[in-house]
């Protein structure tokens, strides 16, 4: 994620994962033998930490040739879907299949036979994410009979300046000061998406599970505009040892731009939705291992019976050249993540994804997995509904048209880690508004099928009969969207493309 803040680490992640030296104000030796108390003490007041000298480390994204030696089965999908999960497919029709079956315990034990950590796997794309300290074992695990291909997408960076998290910052204010709107800060934010109206009907979210794959969550569990009783789980795929709240609050402004429910100050999208917090995005690099974080996440997000997922982040340049997409990877397929997000979608999840943020650089175009197919690409709008300079530009080299739609992206008032209000930029915060949209006709109507809501969807935007690669199909209103669901379902028409200049 090119826009991406710097994460915040766990002061226990680093000592017990990294096993690094820590040089600071002063300097702290032999990290990994401090308990985490002393360590927290040497650590208070210092405002970051810096890493060097790491140990070598590197990964490896291991293809495998197929799921044999597994105890999984397909007439046994309660063994690795949950009730919800399961819930889901048969309510659309959906069979379980052999991308469902998690990838062979027989061969991640042999993996780790041949001396590698498993750090995360993908059943959907068959795959297994190695750690090892020597990159020269790869050509042993390239001889093994099950391994159809092997791809590297990370090593340790050498050295890393780390923001340390105090109890202060751990302590957020939560003042929120009162505005003459019942929407609070968002009022406008959400009357541009026809909001208010849904929610006077009673839809607010209420009976739909949303996942959310970002950076982090900071301060998520204590402020006040997060409603605990909502959250359903957690958990960090980049650092499993590490909470979520203390790996930068990008999560938390997004999560925020949904669920806030505080009258007169904000109120978001959504504001009864369940929701899930997952970690995909390491702020200390930018590897191609991410998209195995985001792609194990949004699997975890499916097994639990998620029926929603909102993700903020997006990937196309990366420290190591060799890892860097391309224009012609935007298929839906190509890429890692993108893949995923496909399958996604065609497990029944209605997965919204930022457009990204690179239309005024030199790549100027969505990212990945917003290529996905058969999901919602958000751009982002400013509060005269035309699009922001920044907002990615499609269309996909397939020939779909990206974005799918758009929403507010420029001064999006939202909640910070310090639980007060405050502005941001980005189609980081158009997705989740669009994403909590979605959920209230989710309720709405339960039993149309994702595709269907994704139609209507479209169809409401106000450039729907003309969509370009700048608007999509434009700056949809969720009443026509929820008064066509009452409709028989009508494909969206075959749209020639037509590139517009920004405005």
């Amino acid at each position: 994620m090119n826009l991406k803040k710097l994460l915040l680490l766990s002061a226990s992640a680093l000592a017990l994962s990294m096993q690094a030296q820590v040089v600071g104000t002063d300097t702290i030796k032999n990290a990994e033998a401090l308990d985490f108390d002393t360590y927290m003490r040497q650590l208070m007041g210092e405002s970051k930490v810096r890493l060097d000298t790491l140990p070598p480390c590197f990964r490896f994204r291991v293809e495998l040739k197929d799921k044999a030696g597994s105890p999984y089965s397909l007439s046994n999908p309660s063994a690795y879907l949950s009730e919800k999960a399961l819930a889901r497919r048969a309510k659309f029709g959906i069979k379980v299949d052999q991308y469902d079956l998690p990838v062979s315990p027989t061969y991640l034990a042999q993996l780790r036979e041949a001396g590698v950590k498993i750090f995360n796997v993908s059943k959907w794309n068959n795959t297994a994410t190695i750690e090892t300290p020597d990159s020269a074992i790869v050509e042993q695990i390239k001889a093994l009979p099950f391994v159809k291909n092997v791809t590297f997408t990370w090593s340790q960076p050498k050295v890393v300046s780390v923001p340390v998290l105090t109890e202060e910052d751990r302590t957020p204010k939560n003042k929120l000061e009162p505005y003459k709107d019942i929407y609070g800060g968002a009022q406008h934010q959400v009357e541009m998406l026809s909001i208010p109206q849904l929610h006077q009907l009673g839809y607010r979210g209420e009976g739909v599970t949303i996942a959310l794959i970002d950076g982090g969550f900071q301060n998520a569990d204590r402020v006040s505009t997060v409603k605990q009783e909502n959250l359903l789980s957690t958990y960090n795929f980049v650092r499993p040892d590490s909470s979520v709240y203390v790996e930068g609050d990008h999560g938390l402004n997004a999560l925020s731009c949904i669920v806030a429910n505080e009258p007169y100050a904000l109120i978001g999208t959504a504001p009864e939705v369940k929701f899930h917090l997952l970690v995909s995005e390491d702020g200390l690099s930018e590897q191609l291992v991410e998209e195995d974080n985001w792609a194990a996440a949004i699997e975890y997000a499916d097994s639990v019976g998620a029926d929603l997922v909102s993700s903020s982040l997006g990937y196309y340049h990366f420290d190591h050249k060799a890892m860097d997409h391309t224009y012609r990877e935007q298929d839906g397929h190509t890429s890692f993540a993108s893949r995923a997000a496909s399958l996604a979608a065609s497990r029944g999840l209605v997965v919204c994804i930022s457009a990204g943020n690179e239309g005024d650089n030199s790549w100027k175009k969505i990212g990945f997995p917003s290529d996905a197919k058969d999901i919602l690409t958000v751009g982002a709008l400013k509060a005269d509904s035309i699009n922001t300079v920044f907002s990615s530009l499609g269309n996909t080299a397939d020939g779909r048209i990206k974005p799918d739609v758009a929403a507010m992206g420029q001064d999006v008032r939202l909640i910070d880690a310090d639980g007060t209000i405050t502005e941001a930029d980005g189609t980081s915060f158009s997705c989740p508004l669009m994403a909590g949209a979605v959920a209230c006709l989710m309720q709405a109507y339960p039993t149309k099928k994702p595709l269907e809501i994704i139609d209507a969807v479209r169809r409401s935007g106000h450039n729907a009969d003309f969509p370009d690669n700048v608007y999509g199909y434009g700056l949809p209103n969720m009443m026509k969207a929820y008064e066509l669901l009452k409709q028989a379902p009508v494909a969206t028409p075959a749209k020639k493309i037509i590139a517009k200049k920004r405005k």
